[in-house]
């Protein structure tokens, strides 16, 4: 922990939600005494390439690299080399990407060696989607019983975590124990909007249910006061 950080940063990630450079900087200096980890999405290294992950990192936070990558196992494994270089902390992929993608990454990471080396968080189902939308897609059924079919796979074929919903945490921390890093999405505070997020929790309700970190996006990125969200957040999370 760098001084002067809230106890309950530890367990709260703060998605860099925001179009550049400039932005971001602003943001995560702001935020900085109240999250640990900082997250850095598609748009934003879209925007910015590979050199953003060093810029966060200068805030002293650990940097997130949540890009989803979903292809064949040869391109998912050269993006992961790529992503370890870059001294991300966490690194997501696609559970939906199979067994022979992740273990490609996860062989990938293990050939660099421990330093640097990212955790890799398999996406299971998406917080945006509810049961109508996996019916679209092919999957129907109850969203927790594929999160925890998917979460098995992922971790059978290498991956050190599991990205979910706060509402199916529970579910993964019963069905698979203390071991695995489980990342929750979707936290909103209690009275929060839910924006495009479906399955949605408090950060007391998530730290409830086993989560390890807390992504945190539009309830502080958007605030009035984005220091005082965080703060707030944190604060929940250290009561819990």
């Amino acid at each position: 922990m760098t001084r002067d950080r809230h106890p309950g940063a530890e367990r709260l990630a703060v998605a860099l939600d925001v179009p550049d450079r400039e932005a971001a900087a602003a943001l995560a200096r702001t935020v900085a005494p109240y999250a640990a980890v900082l997250k850095i999405g598609l748009e934003l290294f879209v925007a910015e390439g590979p050199g953003i992950v060093a810029d966060v990192a200068a805030h002293g936070a650990a940097p997130f690299l949540d890009l989803k990558l979903h292809d064949i196992p040869r391109t998912v494994a050269a993006a992961t080399r790529r992503a370890a270089a870059l001294g991300v902390r966490y690194l997501t992929l696609h559970a939906l990407g199979g067994p022979a993608m992740i273990r490609a990454a996860r062989e990938a990471v293990d050939a660099g060696g421990a330093v640097g080396r990212p955790e890799l968080l398999a996406v299971t189902v998406l917080t945006s989607h509810g049961r109508e939308d996996l019916e679209a897609i092919g999957l129907p059924g109850r969203p927790a019983d594929h999160v925890l079919r998917l979460a098995r796979m992922a971790l059978d074929a290498g991956a050190d975590g599991i990205v979910c919903s706060p509402l199916e945490c529970c579910v993964l921390r019963e069905a698979l124990g203390d071991g695995p890093t489980i990342v929750t999405p979707g936290v909103r505070p209690l009275g929060g909007e839910r924006g495009d997020q479906r399955r949605v929790a408090t950060p007391a309700e998530a730290v409830a249910a086993g989560s390890s970190l807390l992504v945190v996006g539009r309830p502080i990125v958007a605030a009035p006061d984005p220091a005082a969200a965080a703060r707030a957040i944190c604060e929940e999370i250290a009561a819990s």
